[in-house]
């Protein structure tokens, strides 16, 4: 795993680096004192993971994250002293937050989720060719429950959630917990049986019965039972584009 540190702090570069020194397939590719440094650095190495300081001279790391293309984007795990940025850090989907000072066992635990990620998007980017090689997409899916598993037939599907590394699937009778990406799970959905709304959301389009526009730019679908999905800002267009003609405001 290539990886790059970005720190305006020295000291915690070379602490970082002594850590990753003992975690076996780890490997320094870049650092970086600032998160324009950052950019470039990534741009040119194009790490598989960052390790990335929040709070730095001129612009943070929440906001590179957040401009990063997500298409290109490497693993982020957010590496800082303050507990309050948690909750941004996982809305731009980071790998993990560690808080300073960094101890080894968290650091090896959050880049061996970084791994599961990377081989998680790079089984998604397979899916899709063989996807786009068969024409098709799945139309059931093996799915946890209390005493083992069953299959799910994708069409029993009225929306589904994401759960941090789970996604919910919510049918009419119940709701199941499904370990996989939202990335992985689109390249095996039909979109026009379910479509991606939000990064964190899929819904039947059969099911929407009405839009709202709680606020500018903004946009929920009511589904048939009652429940409110927004949508993502990035996915407006597409949605109003299928659902629009066929609900009523």
């Amino acid at each position: 795993m290539r990886v790059a540190i970005v720190d305006d702090e020295a000291l915690a570069i070379d602490r970082l680096r002594e850590l990753l020194g003992d975690i076996e397939g780890v490997e320094v590719v870049a650092t970086a004192h600032t998160a324009d440094q950052a950019c470039e650095k990534i741009a040119e190495v194009r790490p598989d993971l960052v390790l990335l300081d929040i709070q730095m001279p001129g612009r943070s790391g929440m906001a590179l994250a957040a401009d990063l293309p997500v298409e290109e984007r490497p693993e982020i795990i957010f590496v800082t002293a303050f507990e309050h940025f948690a909750p941004d850090a996982f809305a731009v989907d980071a790998a993990d937050y560690l808080l300073k000072p960094v101890r080894f066992d968290r650091l090896r635990q959050a880049i061996i989720r970084a791994r599961r990620r990377i081989d998680l998007m790079a089984a998604a980017e397979h899916g899709k060719a063989v996807a786009e090689e068969t024409g098709r997409y799945a139309r059931e899916l093996w799915v946890s429950v209390r005493d083992g598993q069953v299959r799910l037939d994708v069409d029993l599907i009225d929306w589904i959630e994401a759960a941090k590394d789970y996604v919910l699937l919510h049918t009419s009778t119940r709701s199941y917990l499904h370990r996989i990406s939202m990335n992985a799970l689109e390249e095996k959905l039909d979109p026009k049986a379910l479509l991606r709304v939000h990064r964190s959301a899929f819904v039947r389009p059969s099911l929407v019965e009405k839009l709202e526009r709680p606020g500018r730019g903004s946009l929920n679908l009511i589904l048939r039972d009652g429940v409110i999905v927004q949508v993502g800002p990035s996915y407006v267009k597409d949605v109003l584009r299928v659902v629009g003609p066929n609900t009523q405001d």
